[in-house]
């Protein structure tokens, strides 16, 4: 089996959803940030040093402004947003349990976002993606587009997959975008695991959606439809990776009390993205995910400081 990451290659395009994000303090009250699960993969990407930059539609207004100034702040490329006159982007509400599970109430119906791939605008990003070393995206990402949008992004990907890019695919699997209905969830999902080298899917997420009955069952199915390479993120539990042969068991170096459980698999995913595309192995690479989501879950919020993430990322 070839290498899923291509190692002449180094930008990487996130493409997604960046929103305004009220998450409730320890004294009830909210405060205001802005996050997103392909974002806040690019920020820890950032963070690490990797070359990312961020596809997605954003409005005119002060809110849209926060997001560009957050994503320049942290290293993250702006050159791929969009900018929609008139319009704002979505807005989320975190409500985290005392055990630091949380909850997302959304509100996104118009959000720019939503209309990323069905404009003239996406010319540009389809462009791009078939000269980067790597697209990541999540199944909240394929919840935004319409059919024609998705359409659309299915031949980018396909695309930029012949002409050499890594495409990697969070299974981030949320019920409300899909309107809670499974089906058309497992129909889009499926079309794009198929377009994928490199998977990183949450094995609750993948249980809920498709019943496998543990994650090797998982790995199985991944690589049944053409990934390369699989990790599966297990929280407390690390992950279980695999490329040839028997899949590897990467525990988490130590079980913690979570704060705030918001952004710990999209830490997961930049750790583990960094470090392949510096050419670690898929354990190591495990291992420095399991090191940041440790980090992430206790802080609230979905971007954490980040002299807090500083310990995790080589130079």
């Amino acid at each position: 089996m070839t290498e899923a990451i291509n190692p002449r290659r180094r930008a990487i395009i996130s493409v997604g959803e960046c929103m305004v994000e009220l998450a409730r303090g320890g004294d009830g009250r909210f405060g205001l940030a802005y996050g997103g699960d392909t974002f806040n993969t690019s920020v820890y990407l950032a963070r690490a040093c990797a070359e990312v930059s961020y596809a997605t539609a954003l409005g005119d207004d002060p809110y849209s402004a926060g997001i560009l100034n957050l994503a320049r702040h942290e290293g993250v490329g702006t050159t791929l947003i969009t900018i929609a006159t008139g319009r704002m982007p979505g807005l989320y509400l975190i409500e985290t349990s005392a055990k630091g599970e949380r909850t997302f109430h959304y509100w996104r119906d118009r959000s720019p976002a939503r209309e990323l791939f069905d404009g003239p605008g996406a010319e540009a990003i389809v462009t791009s993606m078939q000269q980067a070393g790597l697209v990541f995206f999540s199944a909240v990402t394929l919840s935004l587009y319409s059919t024609a949008g998705l359409a659309r992004f299915a031949e980018a990907l396909q695309r930029a997959r012949t002409a050499g890019t890594t495409i990697v695919m969070d299974g981030n699997y949320r019920p409300r975008g899909w309107q809670n209905d499974p089906e058309q969830a497992r129909g889009v999902i499926h079309r794009f695991w198929a377009l994928t080298d490199l998977a990183l899917p949450t094995f609750d997420d993948e249980a809920l959606l498709w019943g496998d009955a543990d994650a090797t069952a998982t790995i199985a199915r991944l690589r049944a439809l053409g990934a390369r390479e699989v990790a599966v993120k297990l929280g407390q539990d690390g992950a279980l990776v695999a490329t040839d042969g028997v899949p590897t068991a990467v525990p988490a170096p130590t079980r913690i009390a979570p704060i705030d459980t918001t952004g710990a698999g999209d830490s997961f995913n930049a750790a583990y993205l960094a470090a392949r595309m510096q050419g670690r192995t898929p354990t190591i690479a495990a291992q420095d995910g399991n090191r940041l989501a440790g980090i992430v879950i206790q802080h609230r919020g979905a971007v954490v400081p980040a002299e807090a993430t500083a310990p995790v990322f080589r130079p």
